[in-house]
This record gives structure tokens, C-alpha cells and sequence, in this order.
């Protein structure tokens, strides 16, 4: 197998972490664990403590200079308390660098909870995951807290009000109706997580991934994650991988695409090593600058981090 120069410096913009006790909680990996729901199955091995000694002890190795911590689905009445908690964490071991925190669109009191979120320095953006079905052949447009949802859309346009972006965690199958979303909010940046999921690989779904991919990268202020490349019901194919990668950089652009870990899921199929020497793989042929944008220097930019160890 062909060895591909490794990244002098990353910024990895999209992790979790997380920590079990009495005052915190995590329904999917506690009370509601359901392997027959999560897209790669069994994931009992995620069912403990990941907090920043073993991000550090997984990554080790790795040149990663900053980072950026996506919420990890701690329970919504505890989401200033998990962003409170990555701040002290932050204090101690110098990661995050930046924080997408959570809120409800559709909650109470949402704007409050913006200005609550906001106040605090390492938070740039909100992910809000808008309800999808769970097969390419469902359909749940115009349902309570759907991409056509009215209310939830006020909240979403909220967001640029408070300078926060969206990272947007939606399958293949939903690229087209959140491009339809997006282009409701030109202000308001956006950033795609996991290359839009593209689960189907057979020709008919990367054509159906593609036609949500070229919608969103229409729009001028989305951006995306090259990150999560795992299947559900199969191994981890680096090849398949980094051709999706190309297509992704072919779709956006390198100006817009950003390396992304996704660490601990992303453990389910492949080390970190691997998904970076996968992602060294789709980036073979950009020239350094290029390269160097989608392992750095855009995920510095879109998340505002001040500081790294370069």
C-alpha cells in the first residue's frame, strides 16, 4: 500500500467527550443504550468514560494542535453544565480549543440559552440535530422538529443573530432538504459533519450523496467535515474512503473542507491512525497549501481558534 505524507499539523474539528456520575448524564450511552438505532451498531465499548487522558492517550502520537468538541448528547437539561465542564477541562489540559455546544430549537427559553452559551469563550457554534428518518425510503418531512419545521427553523436563524454557526449532522438522504433550509440563512455558517454520511456506496446512493452535496456546496457560507467514513455492517475500506474524499474536495473544494477525527465513534472501525493515513489517501494530489488548509488552517478559520501550538 502506497505511504502518503503525514499532516506537520492538524486541527482535529470534531470530538466528544464524556464522563459518567451523578450530576451527568448521557441517555444513549446509558439508559437508552440501543445498538439497533446507532448506524454502526454494537456500541458497547463507548459506554465508559472518554475523557481528555484517553483523547490524548488515542491521539497521542498525532500532531494535533487544536481541537474542537462537538456535544456529545448529555442530557439537555445539561447542556450549559457540559459546556461549564469542557471549560475546566480546557483549563487544565489546553484542549478544546473551540466548543459547539447544544440547544433546542424547539426548547424554552431558547434565546436565553443562546445568550447563556455564547457567554462563554471557547463556544462557537450549536449543533442541533434535526429529526430524520431512518431509512432512505421514510419520509418525516414537515414533522415537529424536521427541516421544515417552522418553529424549529426560528431557532435556527437565531443562531447567526448570535454569531454561532451549525455544524449539520443529517444522512445522505436529508442533504437536499437541509440545502433547502440553509437557504433560508445566508448569514449564518454552516459546517456539514461527516461528508453528509454517505452510507449507500452503491452507484444509485453516491449519485443520490452527490446531488445533496452539490446542493449544499451551492451555498457560499457551508462548509464540511471530512470525517466518519465508517459503515453500518461493514469494515472500514480505505480505498472507498478516500474516493470519497475526492469527491467531497471535487464538490467544495479544499476551501471548504476540514479534517475531522470524530474520535471515540470513529474507533468503532478504524484507529486514528488509519482514518488519517484514509484522509492522506483523498488528499493525495492537492499541493501543500491545499493540504495544509484541510488539515489546519480551515477548521482555525470557521472556529475562530485563537491559538494552536504551531
Amino acid at each position: 500500500m502506497q505511504t502518503l505524507p503525514s499532516p506537520s499539523v492538524i486541527v482535529d474539528a470534531h470530538h466528544h467527550l464524556w464522563r459518567f456520575s451523578d450530576d451527568a448524564r448521557y441517555p444513549w450511552l446509558q439508559e437508552k443504550y440501543d445498538p439497533q438505532a446507532f448506524f454502526l451498531g454494537d456500541y458497547a465499548t463507548l459506554c465508559e468514560d472518554f475523557g481528555p487522558d484517553a483523547y490524548q492517550r488515542r491521539s497521542g502520537n498525532m500532531p494535533i494542535a487544536a481541537t474542537v468538541h462537538v456535544e456529545a448528547e448529555r442530557h439537555p437539561d445539561e447542556s450549559l453544565a457540559e459546556t461549564g465542564w469542557l471549560h475546566r477541562i480546557h483549563a487544565v489540559h489546553g484542549f478544546p480549543n473551540a466548543i459547539v455546544a447544544h440547544a433546542d430549537f424547539n426548547g424554552a427559553e431558547l434565546e436565553q440559552r443562546l445568550l447563556a452559551q455564547a457567554a462563554f469563550p471557547l463556544v462557537r457554534g450549536v449543533r442541533c440535530k434535526p429529526v430524520t428518518s431512518r431509512r432512505a425510503d421514510q419520509s418525516v418531512r414537515g414533522h415537529a422538529g424536521t427541516l421544515q419545521d417552522t418553529r424549529w427553523l426560528r431557532g435556527l436563524g437565531l443562531l447567526a443573530t448570535h454569531d454561532l454557526s451549525w455544524d449539520l449532522r443529517v444522512p445522505f438522504w436529508h442533504l437536499q432538504e437541509a440545502a433547502d433550509a440553509v437557504a433560508m440563512f445566508p448569514m449564518l455558517r454552516v459546517v456539514l459533519e461527516h461528508t453528509g454520511l454517505p452510507w449507500d456506496r452503491s452507484d444509485a446512493g453516491l449519485a443520490a450523496w452527490r446531488g445533496g452535496m452539490e446542493a449544499l456546496a451551492r451555498l457560499p457560507n457551508v462548509h464540511v467535515k471530512l470525517s466518519e467514513f465508517g459503515l453500518p455492517d461493514a469494515p472500514w475500506d480505505r480505498a472507498g474512503n478516500a474516493r470519497v474524499i475526492r469527491q467531497a474536495l471535487d464538490i467544495f473544494g479544499w476551501q471548504r473542507c476540514m479534517f475531522a477525527s470524530n474520535l471515540p465513534v470513529s474507533g468503532l472501525r478504524a484507529s486514528i491512525g488509519e482514518v488519517i493515513a484514509t484522509v492522506a489517501a483523498g488528499l493525495d494530489g492537492l499541493g501543500a497549501e491545499a493540504a495544509h488548509a484541510v488539515w489546519h488552517g480551515n477548521a482555525l478559520r470557521f472556529y475562530r481558534i485563537g491559538q494552536t501550538n504551531q
